[in-house]
């Protein structure tokens, strides 16, 4: 099993619109062809304008796969076209979890 870890650097006070943007356009979609979400954040001290999301993967091949049919989806594409402008900067980590570490259940 592997964790992705995205983490999005947004514009000044784009926060608030960010997730209500992605609350009403995003969410669905990426449940549907994502599947496992662990966690979905936003930072409140530290480096602000942060979004921060947790996805979970059985393999590289799986999230490859997946990831693809992301992308091919219109309502995806639908999405990113309005949600993209307010995104200054993108950093993505594969983890690997600790040997103790059990999987919650899907959010």
């Amino acid at each position: 099993m592997i964790v992705e870890m995205r983490t999005y650097t947004l514009a000044l006070g784009a926060t608030g619109r960010y997730f209500k943007l992605y609350g009403e356009q995003g969410l669905a979609v990426q449940k549907r062809i994502l599947g496992h979400m662990i966690g979905y954040y936003g930072v409140e001290v530290g480096a602000l304008n942060k979004v921060i999301h947790l996805w979970a993967y059985d393999s590289l091949d799986e999230r490859a796969r997946r990831r693809a049919e992301l992308w091919s989806d219109p309502e995806w594409l639908a999405y990113v076209k309005e949600v993209g402008p307010l995104v200054l900067a993108q950093e993505n980590q594969i983890l690997t979890p600790a040997p103790f570490f059990a999987l919650p259940p899907p959010a």
